[in-house]
């Protein structure tokens, strides 16, 4: 419901992953009811059906990049939003269920996406050690307790859960590497603009019309609006045929914004508002401000003398 706080989460599972991790950081999550799901599909269903009021998923890697799933889920089926970001570090742990030296392990169980985000770190310090691919990190983390395997790359939240040995912290080839999570809910009026907000957009382009892209991005440029990310991802419908996922610095109550969006509902095939929320930044940074002449209170100004034009004033 419009205005009402959520109080039932899902996100991508299972329990003991990085996907938990992130959204025990929004203390509504922390103390309401968290439902682990199988897939991005079947979080973001939850909430589409009405059997949870958001879902916490994956949006990015700073390694790995983009998680297409999760594209391609928000711009089909019934619409949704995101109300929210979470950036969260991963430092993976390299655990067992007792102390071992690292020079005894024989077999690491990690989920793919785990071992290749440390694979020079494996190689450098467990080089006889075979790396067997689990289905996720929580899994990884069972059955180094289970005694399968000699020691798990996982997430830090699995080793007390597990009753784990940390045999080392801060697992990784990259230290800065962050995974970005979009908590996402039924459509609703949009949290207030902060000062330093994002916006996310699917737009849809006319394949025949030559230029088509290059018109969507002016509509932005022209505006002073800094675009800080675009995907393309194939509409599945015919060859040569696809949807951009676009980020832009800003907020829908915005009026610069406003008048982008507006432009782009002109050009576009279609258009799917995917949300205005706060950017999270894990340390301080200036907003990124608009050109002279384009802020918010510009165009107020422009609007104004427009309105004094047309009215004779």
């Amino acid at each position: 419901m419009p205005g009402t706080p959520p109080t039932r989460f899902s996100y991508l599972g299972p329990e003991g992953t990085f996907t938990e991790a992130a959204l025990r950081t929004i203390p509504a999550a922390e103390h309401g009811l968290r439902s682990p799901a199988r897939s991005v599909p079947e979080a973001l269903e939850a909430v589409r059906s009405g059997e949870a009021d958001a879902a916490l998923v994956p949006l990015e890697n700073s390694v790995g990049g983009a998680i297409p799933v999760t594209l391609d889920e928000l711009v089909t089926g019934s619409p949704l939003m995101i109300t929210r970001e979470v950036l969260l570090p991963v430092e993976f742990v390299l655990a067992a269920d007792a102390l071992k030296p690292l020079a005894a392990l024989r077999t690491v169980a990690a989920h793919p996406q785990a071992s290749a985000q440390c694979r020079r770190w494996l190689q450098a310090n467990v080089p006889d050690a075979v790396v067997i691919d689990v289905l996720s990190n929580a899994a990884a983390a069972i059955s180094a307790a289970a005694g399968e395997f000699d020691a798990a790359l996982c997430a830090p939240i699995g080793v007390p859960r597990n009753r784990l040995t940390v045999l080392a912290e801060k697992v990784a080839d990259r230290a800065e590497a962050v995974t970005r999570f979009a908590l996402v809910a039924r459509p609703a009026a949009p949290p207030p603009p902060t000062g330093d907000d994002v916006t996310s957009l699917a737009v849809s382009i006319r394949h025949d019309q030559v230029g088509a892209l290059l018109a969507v991005l002016t509509e932005l440029a022209a505006r002073g609006i800094n675009l800080s990310r675009i995907e393309s991802r194939p509409t599945g419908e015919q060859l040569g045929t696809y949807f951009f996922f676009l980020e832009c610095t800003g907020h829908v109550a915005e009026a610069r914004l406003g008048e982008a969006l507006q432009g782009l509902r002109r050009i576009c095939a279609e258009v799917r508002f995917l949300g205005s929320y706060a950017r999270h930044r894990l340390q301080p940074e200036p907003p990124v401000q608009p050109p002279a002449g384009l802020s918010d209170a510009d165009f107020a100004d422009s609007a104004a003398w427009l309105a004094r034009l047309r009215t004779g004033n």
